[in-house]
């Protein structure tokens, strides 16, 4: 594909962990106190108007090299609530592309939530609905996360399945967490399962922060099957990653694909890619070609992410 020459029957879907987008004020009932201005990140209005700018112009700028556009499609993890979703899509570099949203509250108990963006010209949203992922800590008590977000929809009239991730994370541990990666993998299979209610031939799109790998047990044994494929496998065997830890580079985040997007009509895959641009890294340092990110601990740094956006490239095939 000659990415010089955008062409107009290119799409872009990503996907993009926005690292802690919380507005300043305190939600009684969710562990945000840290994202206040009296807590310990001095969060407040001129750091997070920063921010939303950023997130913005980032967002604004994935996928433009192939298709001239921003994404028709973007998948989005840890926004605190529906109003920081409003203040990113209102901004200057997004709002002339006119993106609707979906969001819903869960239960997760730092209060970071998944979205869903859509450029409105292009998709139109038919049905949303979230699904509780129901696990249980060593102690036998409810672990609260994320729930996963499933939006069905029609991308320039064809039907297209969105189903928006955010696995729990390795935090205590990958190998004493795993079962809980597990559990998002066989949750994710349920909904597809609903899907296969309305048609077999569905084109399903699953992306989010998997907190694995592509060859992690949760994705490569429990999540993708002889209908789904994963173009970000290719991606880590050749070294890249969309964020690092600990000096090592992982592709927890990802854009895994029903088979149905080979057919040759309709929407058909192209590309996968992590939009790793320079501006988007640490340009000295220790860190130096990790993401820029907005917090390292309490010390605000005035990055973007810790996470790089992921996107895949589709062809209307008319």
């Amino acid at each position: 594909m000659d990415t010089e020459n955008p062409q107009h029957n290119l799409y872009t879907v990503a996907f993009y962990n926005l690292e802690n987008l919380f507005d300043i004020y305190d939600d009684l009932d969710m562990l945000d106190d840290d994202f206040t201005p009296k807590g310990t990140k001095k969060w407040n209005a001129k750091k997070y108007s920063r921010k939303v700018k950023k997130m913005a112009s980032v967002i604004s700028q994935i996928g433009v090299k192939e298709t001239g556009f921003p994404p028709a499609i973007i998948g989005l993890a840890e926004v605190e609530n529906k109003e920081v979703v409003k203040d990113l899509i209102q901004t200057e570099s997004l709002q002339k592309y006119g993106y609707g949203y979906v969001h819903y509250d869960s239960a997760d108990e730092r209060g970071i939530e998944v979205a869903f963006l859509y450029r409105k010209n292009i998709f139109s949203v038919e049905h949303s609905q979230t699904f509780t992922l129901l696990i249980e800590n060593e102690f036998g008590e409810r672990d609260y996360t994320r729930d996963i977000l499933l939006v069905k929809g029609k991308l320039q009239g064809e039907t297209v399945y969105c189903i928006v991730n955010h696995w729990p994370s390795r935090r205590e541990g990958e190998d004493k967490t795993e079962y809980k990666r597990i559990a998002g993998a066989d949750k994710v299979h349920q909904i597809i399962d609903i899907i296969k209610e309305e048609t077999d031939l569905a084109k399903v799109l699953i992306m989010g922060d998997f907190n694995d790998d592509p060859i992690s047990k949760s994705i490569k044994q429990h999540l993708v099957d002889e209908d789904l494929y994963n173009p970000f496998e290719s991606l880590l065997a050749k070294g890249n990653g969309s964020l690092n830890h600990n000096g090592d580079w992982h592709v927890f985040d990802q854009i895994i694909i029903s088979k149905t997007f080979f057919e040759d009509s309709g929407f058909i895959y192209r590309n996968a890619y992590i939009f790793d641009d320079h501006f988007l890294k640490e340009w000295k340092g220790k860190r130096r070609g990790n993401p820029f990110r907005t917090y390292i601990g309490k010390w605000h740094q005035g990055g973007f992410s810790d996470h790089f956006p992921v996107y895949i490239i589709l062809e209307e095939i008319v």
